[in-house]
């Protein structure tokens, strides 16, 4: 019997190698080649040979200007924080793909919306792979879906999948997971990047072809990326991250891709025992508990997406000795080793000999650099213990030179403040609102910066 032919493929970018390699030679990532059985092709032909030739006859060109341009047809899955993520709810032919850590509540979600989709009047399929069509109704039953009649398929061969989905027709099909599905023109197991790009590829050319829309489920690695190749990302119209810590109830969707929404838009979750509710006021969550200020606090407001969200910095400075320790959870670790240098040069405040721990409140992760003054004032006012005045907060991006630069959509940000209380802000010059626009923040005391020395120095008279 011949020896089956081996080729090594990378778990990052589906590229392969004939030998095993530390280094892939596609991406140049370290030890991400794996060893699997390469597939026999027949000689002169492939699958995708009389699909393309029949394609080449009736293609037709169209004229960019010619095309009539309609905006696409939602369907809401009746929950709001998805639909916001998803920018308004399900699109015909769309392909989604959801990726989180286990548990964290993918299948729930997606078993909620499928049941809300059903009960407005869609055809829903819900794919399973992972569990029995008895496990599905079980956790149904759990979560109080009375008498639910989504059709479900408990099914991870690729052809009757998609034989299914063509014969029912779906208008939305839930594919849970994508990793256990496999196609028989491979060899390879299920799970394998070979298998995992192949069935996303085949399932994809169905969502378009048939109309239906088709939601994928990804597991995660530890790293936190979605397993299989990036191109399986690359592949769908959107991508969500499920984000959220184990010990808390409360759950993140956020769109890292969409094609027809914006991006970074975030959905918030609460896990309860029927299942996951949204949160309309997410501010509440990132906001601190205290009864009174406490030093080390400083509350922000951020931007996910297209909504403001208020989130509460706090920092601990403490004696650190000859080696201090700086350590950010939630804000970049770099940046706050920058804002620390600008602090001690153009403000005087030195913290060279002090430990540094800076942390936003509720698991949310800040990537936008408007959080910097928010990060300074905490670190001053833990430095100092005296707390800042109640009600107060403070957004705006910091630069080398000491420079307090505007942060976008800044009016948004302090409707949003003056909208749950907050009295008193320290804000780029630039953000200030114009006159004409008073009215809106009444009760709304605004100190205009330009550098971080003049708002340590507002800081402290307001204290």
């Amino acid at each position: 019997m011949a020896k089956e032919k081996t080729v090594y493929t990378c778990t990052e970018c589906g590229g392969t190698s004939p030998k095993w390699l530390g280094k892939c030679p596609s991406c140049a990532a370290w030890n991400t080649l794996i060893e699997s059985v390469a597939d026999a092709a027949a000689p002169g032909k492939n699958r995708y040979t009389s699909q393309f030739q029949s394609l080449a006859k009736t293609a037709e060109v169209s004229v960019l200007a010619d095309i009539d341009a309609t905006a696409v047809q939602r369907m809401p899955t009746g929950q709001d924080e998805l639909d916001r993520v998803l920018g308004g709810g399900m699109v015909e032919g769309a392909v989604v793909l959801i990726g989180g850590d286990p548990g964290i509540g993918k299948s729930t979600l997606l078993l909620q919306a499928l049941d809300s989709l059903q009960r407005g009047g869609e055809s829903t399929l819900y794919v399973t792979g992972e569990e029995s069509g008895a496990q599905v109704a079980l956790r149904s039953r759990r979560l109080g879906l009375v008498a639910s009649q989504v059709k479900v398929l408990a099914e991870i061969q690729l052809d009757k999948i998609l034989a299914t989905i063509d014969a029912l027709q779906p208008d939305v099909a839930v594919i849970d997971s994508i990793q256990t599905v496999y196609s028989d023109q491979l060899t390879s197991a299920p799970g394998s990047v070979a298998q995992v790009r192949e069935c996303a590829a085949h399932l994809t050319r169905c969502a378009k072809s048939s109309g239906t829309a088709i939601v994928l489920v990804g597991h995660v690695t530890k790293e936190g990326a979605l397993a299989g190749p990036r191109v399986l990302e690359h592949m769908v119209d959107t991508v969500l991250y499920f984000e959220g810590e184990t010990h808390s109830s409360f759950r993140l969707v956020r769109a890292i891709k969409n094609r027809f929404g914006a991006v970074n838009e975030i959905g918030v979750f609460a896990m309860t025992e029927k299942g996951l509710k949204g949160v309309s006021n997410p501010s509440a969550i990132f906001l601190s508990q205290h009864a009174e200020p406490v030093p080390g606090s400083c509350v922000m407001v951020t931007l996910e997406g297209t909504r403001p969200l208020l989130v509460e910095i706090q920092a601990l400075v403490d004696s650190g000795g000859p080696s201090p320790r700086r350590l950010s959870v939630g804000l970049d670790r770099d940046r706050l080793a920058m804002l620390l240098a600008v602090l001690h040069r153009h403000a005087g405040v030195a913290c060279m000999d002090q430990d540094v721990f800076v942390n936003a409140v509720g698991g949310v992760r800040i990537s936008e650099p408007a959080a910097d003054l928010a990060v300074l004032l905490a670190i001053t006012s833990s430095l100092r213990g005296k707390p800042l005045p109640k009600g107060f907060f403070a957004f705006g991006e910091v630069g080398l030179a000491g420079e307090v630069r505007p942060a976008p959509r800044g009016q948004e940000r302090l409707k949003e403040a003056a909208k749950l209380g907050f009295t008193v802000a320290v804000v780029p010059k630039a953000n200030v609102p114009k006159k004409s626009h008073a009215k809106e923040f009444e009760g709304l005391t605004i100190h205009a910066v330009e550098r971080v020395e003049q708002a340590m120095e507002i800081v402290r008279g307001l204290g």
